[in-house]
């Protein structure tokens, strides 16, 4: 599956150009990981809420509190890793979250075989599930910049960008042909396996990764302050920052309530839902191949503020969605392509904007301190979207929510991003 992955992206990225990373042989171990660990998550991504959906009948409500679960853990890990990250080795972090998530998952299928299968278990794996992975994500994103150099930051992240991409496209359809035809807690246990490649991918890196400054165990708060210092330290940094904590709020609304509106609301298949969301897949793709031509016709800070500004206002597509089948997933695939493809755009040259100014030795923290910002708006977000529509409806609710994703990135407009033309020159991280 990797190969033909990898072979799928090299059709559309450009190697001339961008090229320096096809002969890095352990950063392409680590793009296999990730395009196999990356096209499953998607499986889970659906499965889980359209097991809820599906087989137990869960009703908004409870749909929110699955994605508050689901999320929440950002904040908690958050608050917990970043310290634990900086003073280990990030390779070996990541091999022991992909069997830990490997091993959750494969509870669900095992509980729906022996007919046990419920929503308090749903919620204890998406809770751990999601726990792992953003220490997964926390972890990869301070590895990048041990295992490439700064100055090929952006290629790196275009390629995995470009990989999630293609994940999105193949995933969700997928997962929905899975789910419809295997049941959800079939689908969930081939991402359970995907895990498992991917940390065999990453068990073969040759690398040594230099090890960490000895440094005892801090304090939460320690840990927490030095990445926000480091954050509003950074003129740059700090507007990515309060925007990444704003948006979450409201896109929580989305992640509690996108699955249930498609569904109840839109009355789509399981299928149809994921040819929808692996139109957005598509749109992914294309985001990430020209996130770097953006930049540069731009410049950086603007190219994000622009990109993820048009990524919100494509959200209103989702809610403006009605009428005959057809009509419907017009509206859904247009904002998935548009949301997607402008959203990846900026998220790509964000990340590479971070990893470029952030010193290695902190990244970790800083990291940690993005995903737990994230986390718990998040978590109210889910929470407070499916309680308002068991009273409002799901489609105002959702109109709500666009109209706050599109305001947060005004943290950004208002701040030295906004004139920020070229990415940083970047400090090498130490040979190790």
């Amino acid at each position: 599956m990797a190969f033909f992955i990898l072979w799928g992206i090299s059709i559309v990225s450009n190697p001339e150009r961008y090229g320096a990373l096809w002969r890095h042989a352990d950063f392409l171990k680590l793009w296999a990981a990730q395009s196999v660990s990356s096209f499953g998550a998607r499986i889970t991504r659906e499965g889980i809420p359209l097991a809820a959906v599906l087989t137990i009948h869960a009703p908004p409500a409870e749909l929110g509190l699955l994605a508050a679960l689901a999320q929440g853990p950002g904040l908690v890990v958050g608050l917990l890793a970043g310290g634990f990250v900086d003073r280990s080795r990030r390779r070996r972090i990541l091999i022991a979250a992909d069997i830990l998530r490997a091993a959750i998952l494969l509870t669900v299928p095992v509980a729906a075989w022996l007919h046990l299968l419920s929503m308090v278990q749903l919620y204890v794996v998406a809770a751990l599930a999601g726990a792992a992975s953003v220490l997964f994500d926390i972890a990869d994103h301070a590895y990048l910049p041990s295992l490439i150099a700064r100055a090929d930051l952006m290629e790196g992240n275009t390629k995995l960008g470009v990989t999630e991409s293609i994940a999105e496209i193949g995933g969700p359809a997928l997962a929905g042909i899975l789910v419809q035809a295997l049941t959800a807690p079939i689908a969930i246990a081939v991402n359970a396996f995907t895990y498992l490649v991917s940390a065999a991918f990453l068990s073969t890196i040759g690398k040594i990764e230099a090890a960490a400054p000895a440094k005892q165990r801090a304090p939460i708060h320690r840990n927490l302050a030095v990445g926000l210092s480091t954050i509003f330290d950074q003129p740059f940094v700090r507007p990515l920052f309060l925007i990444t904590v704003s948006q979450p709020l409201f896109g929580g609304f989305f992640s509690a309530l996108y699955v249930f509106y498609a569904i109840d609301v839109l009355h789509l298949t399981p299928a149809e839902m994921g040819v929808t969301i692996a139109v957005g897949g598509i749109g992914s793709l294309v985001g990430a191949v020209l996130a770097a031509p953006i930049a540069r016709g731009l410049g950086v800070g603007r190219a994000i503020l622009f990109t993820g500004l048009a990524s919100g206002l494509s959200s209103f597509f989702i809610v403006f969605a009605h009428g005959a089948l057809v009509t419907a997933m017009a509206f859904l695939m247009l904002a998935q392509f548009f949301g997607d493809s402008l959203a990846v755009a900026s998220i790509v040259s964000a990340t590479s904007l971070r990893q470029s100014v952030v010193p290695l030795e902190v990244m970790g923290r800083v990291a940690a301190v993005f995903r737990a910002g994230a986390g718990a708006p998040a978590i109210v977000g889910a929470l407070v979207g499916g309680a308002l529509a068991a009273h409002f409806g799901a489609r105002e609710v959702l109109f709500a929510g666009s109209c706050g994703m599109v305001a947060a990135m005004l943290w950004g407009v208002f701040s030295p991003l906004w004139r920020l033309a070229e990415m940083p020159v970047a400090r090498e991280p130490e040979a190790g």
